[in-house]
């Protein structure tokens, strides 16, 4: 789903992010959406944690919480989380979880086979009567860009622009630059439209029900596991 490049100092990961800058994105509510969706004391698996910018704060919410990322240099900075160094799409770990988080935006992934891989993952951990927390591009977000460069945005104390290259079938081609200081970070990104009907189908595919928007700008929704007949 991403090319990422840089130009800036610091520790790169094998697939080429910078960590010190991932490790000064800002929270921006997550981690308390999730925890008011969980029970006190829950057991959560987050998915492509990076370096915990989710999972150390769901740890001080008081949850136990085991953080999977394939970069070993990201998981070095977690704090508190249990970290875990794989892939996604290939985990399989001997516990369930009540919280399963996919941030990131993983549900918009463009193929088919590696979306439901980590869905996949997502569905062999959650528990019987436990959810997964998913992150989303909606709908509107593809229909509110065009060809070209946005504004600049704030992240905290880093900068970020998209560039749109092409909005093609229901995907869109767009590379984001982020900017700190006299650094800069590209990353060339492929993502799919779903609208809600196409989604529920989708998560049926693997074995998980749609249940619901938990933000009013419907950027995170909650689906639940389901069992074959």
């Amino acid at each position: 789903m991403t090319d990422p490049t840089g130009s800036g100092p610091g520790t790169i990961t094998r697939d080429g992010c910078a960590v010190d800058l991932y490790r000064r994105f800002p929270v921006l509510g997550e981690p308390e959406l999730i925890h008011d969706n969980l029970p006190p004391g829950a057991r959560v698996l987050d998915l492509g944690a990076g370096v915990g910018r989710i999972a150390d704060p769901l740890v001080a919410l008081g949850h136990h919480v085991v953080a999977v990322d394939d970069s070993p240099e990201m998981l070095s900075r977690l704090q508190g989380a249990r970290p875990v160094c794989s892939r996604i799409e290939t985990l399989h770990l001997p516990e369930q979880f009540d919280g399963v988080v996919m941030a990131s935006h993983l549900a918009n992934t463009p193929t088919d086979e590696e979306r439901h891989a980590l869905y996949g993952a997502a569905r062999r951990h959650v528990a019987p009567t436990g959810m997964v927390l998913v992150e989303w591009h909606t709908p509107e977000w593809f229909d509110s860009l065009g060809i070209g460069t946005t504004e600049p945005g704030a992240l905290g104390d880093v900068t970020s622009w998209l560039q749109v290259h092409a909005t093609d079938a229901g995907r869109v081609d767009a590379t984001v630059t982020y900017a700190l200081g006299d650094s800069t970070w590209t990353q060339r990104f492929q993502a799919r439209r779903f609208t809600e009907p196409e989604l529920r189908a989708d998560l049926a595919a693997c074995d998980l029900a749609f249940d619901g928007y938990l933000t009013e700008t419907r950027s995170w929704f909650r689906a639940r596991p389901v069992s074959r007949p």
